[in-house]
């Protein structure tokens, strides 16, 4: 038998024990990412309601029209509170209203309910959603169970 060459019982377990620091600090480390992605999430979701908004406001101030319930957004009717108050030209918290502005809110679930409207992940995180007041246009969000 002459010169055999292999890792000695010591060093395999030496690496594993190295690998298994790593793991610890890296799994606490991916579960805080998740918290942070949904967290993100709804930042981003709040920052396309408010948006969606202001656009459809503009639109509605472009128009010139105080008397008219509804805007076109690229090609999409919107309705919104006719006058001249503070809320005129805001979407209403319907399908037709905010939701119409924002077109696309995929793996979200929406609750109308008015005056506000409620945007949660589509499999609900208690505690982590924007909501969208129609009598003011404010976008708030909540992300104290985020993570």
């Amino acid at each position: 038998m002459g010169n055999q060459k292999g890792f000695t019982l010591v060093e395999l377990v030496v690496v594993i024990v190295i690998l298994g620091i790593l793991a610890a600090f890296a799994i606490p480390r991916y579960i805080n990412l998740q918290g942070q992605a949904r967290t993100a999430s709804i930042n981003g979701l709040a920052g396309n309601v408010r948006s969606a908004a202001a656009l459809a406001k503009a639109q509605y101030l472009a128009t010139g029209d105080t008397a008219a319930a509804k805007v076109t957004m690229d090609g999409q009717d919107v309705v919104v509170t006719a006058g001249t108050g503070a809320a005129a030209g805001l979407p209403v918290s319907t399908a037709a209203g905010i939701g119409a502005a924002l077109q696309s809110t995929d793996g979200y679930t929406i609750t109308y309910a008015a005056p506000t409207t409620t945007f949660n992940f589509a499999t609900a995180v208690a505690n982590c959603f924007a909501t969208y007041d129609d009598a003011t246009g404010v976008v708030t969000t909540t992300t104290s169970g985020c993570n």
